[in-house]
């Protein structure tokens, strides 16, 4: 019989050498990035900037897919072969090349062939694409962090400035403070210097000019050798096409994304569903609401599979800034009163802007918000009527799917722990999490729960949309393969 007391330094031995083989990942995941524009991934989760453990954990993830841990030796051999390959920008993801038989030389040499600079034209110029932020409050600094973590990536985009109105003599002092403290998201991982003379915040070997500002209209950004810039909105102030125009009358700007829903004919863009129709020609589109992401791929993937016949969706939403703290005047209906000390219950527009990115659901959806005293992370709850019955095992093992290897897995996510609470979501990189456990279903309707991180899950999105908008999205190889058995629903 085995020595129960040999279990423990098994462990230790085998949890050591996958440190170690994390540690000759972690080098060549940075080459790969920094060189090539490389992103690489397990079943579509990034490796880029991921601590050691970061990355066993990535390993581990694996066996909700393929049913086994993916191997840490066979990735290491795997970015061994990528480093020596010519590659042109990409994400390639390691689980998918492993689990297509794809790991020796000759055949990923195949595989990523279409990468090959010499078939894909010639090498991809490097050099960004400049981004100027248009105020600096909560998504604004959140976009500003995940820009500077990706500062390194040449083929990417590019922080270049922020504009605000001056607050004070001490003004940029306490922007960058804000930039790195924050009371939800924590520190900033990294350093921060202010070079008040010139104006500007250094954050992780990216310089962001701070431009000081009360008209879009008249910035002079080309003085700071800015040019075709993407402005990303995240004021709020103009929702319109007349509005958000006054950018474009500023040197130096190419296009306008606007952090809100957008109205008129400003196209409302949800990535991952209507990312296609932004064309060549688009000079102003909107990356619609939070919710509106957390919501719209979810209720995408049920209709395809099951159709939707008419739904309510109700938000338990975190505050926001535009609430007071203390009862006062406020020009909305409710939300003068004290955001901290109670519900609010107050109206959503998500609804009916989740038809601007699926019209098969126009005139289909209800909606109304409660805002509730917690800073962030909100919960969609979808009470749907469905075109057939399902079983609840059946609706839950399907959103399963799609959350782990589909073209939706960018923005849903899957939980069945019975233990999570609001708070376990922040910093959820996804825009919607599926709590499978709260899940009910009863003949044709459905009543599904999504958590999501209103700020942190809503700027990956913002961003998702800015790369498509750039002309910065990159091919996957393997590709995602549809949902497996999802097909379409027919009425």
């Amino acid at each position: 019989m085995p020595d129960p007391a040999q279990h423990p330094m098994d462990d230790d031995l085998g949890w050591s050498l996958k440190l170690g083989l994390a540690e000759a990942m972690v080098p060549l995941i940075g080459r790969l990035h920094r060189d090539h524009g490389v992103t690489v991934t397990v079943h579509g989760r990034s490796l880029v900037g991921k601590s050691v453990v970061g990355l066993v954990k990535a390993h581990r993830f694996a066996r909700h897919v393929d049913d086994v841990e993916l191997s840490l030796e066979g990735s290491l051999e795997l970015l061994q072969v990528l480093c020596r390959l010519p590659l042109s920008p990409a994400v390639v993801d390691l689980a998918r090349l492993a689990g297509a038989g794809t790991t020796d030389e000759a055949a990923v040499r195949a595989a990523l062939a279409p990468l090959d600079p010499a078939v894909a034209g010639g090498p991809r110029p490097r050099g960004g694409r400049d981004v100027v932020l248009y105020g600096f409050g909560r998504i604004g600094r959140l976009l500003a962090r995940i820009l500077v973590e990706h500062g390194d990536d040449p083929w990417g985009l590019r922080l270049r400035a922020v504009v605000v109105r001056r607050g004070g003599p001490n003004d940029l002092t306490k922007r960058a403070s804000l930039l790195r403290r924050d009371s939800v998201h924590g520190a900033f991982a990294g350093t921060i210097t202010v070079d008040e003379e010139n104006e500007r915040i250094h954050a992780n070997g990216t310089t962001i000019q701070v431009v000081y500002s009360d008209d879009p209209a008249t910035v002079d950004y080309a003085r700071y050798g800015i040019t075709d810039a993407l402005v990303i909105d995240n004021t709020g102030k103009w929702r319109d096409a007349e509005g958000l125009s006054q950018h474009l009358r500023s040197t130096g700007v190419g296009r306008v994304l606007l952090t809100a829903p957008g109205k008129g004919s400003v196209k409302n863009v949800v990535h991952g569903l209507n990312q296609d129709t932004l064309t060549a020609d688009d000079r102003i589109a909107s990356a619609a609401s939070c919710t509106t992401n957390a919501i719209a791929p979810v209720l995408k993937v049920v209709n395809d599979r099951f159709g939707i016949v008419r739904g309510h969706v109700e938000t338990v939403h975190s505050f926001t800034n535009d609430q007071n703290l203390i009862d006062n005047f406020h020009k909305g209906d409710r939300r003068g009163r004290s955001a901290v000390l109670n519900m609010v219950l107050t109206e959503t527009g998500a609804a009916k802007a989740v038809a601007k990115a699926l019209p098969e659901l126009e005139g289909k959806l209800t909606g109304n918000s409660i805002r509730v005293p917690t800073p962030d992370v909100s919960l969609a709850v979808l009470h749907l009527t469905l075109e057939r019955p399902v079983e609840r095992a059946d609706l839950n093992e399907y959103l399963r799917q799609v959350s782990l290897d589909s073209p939706w897995q960018d923005q849903i996510d899957y939980t069945d722990s019975p233990e999570v609470v609001s708070t376990d979501f922040i910093g959820t990189r996804k825009t919607g999490v599926v709590d499978a456990l709260a899940t009910i279903v009863a003949g044709d309707t459905a009543i599904l729960y999504v958590w999501y991180d209103n700020e942190r899950g809503y700027c990956e999105q913002v961003l998702r949309v800015a790369r498509t908008f750039q002309g910065l999205d990159r091919p996957v190889f393997p590709a995602v393969r549809a949902v497996r058995d999802a097909p379409v629903a027919t009425a």
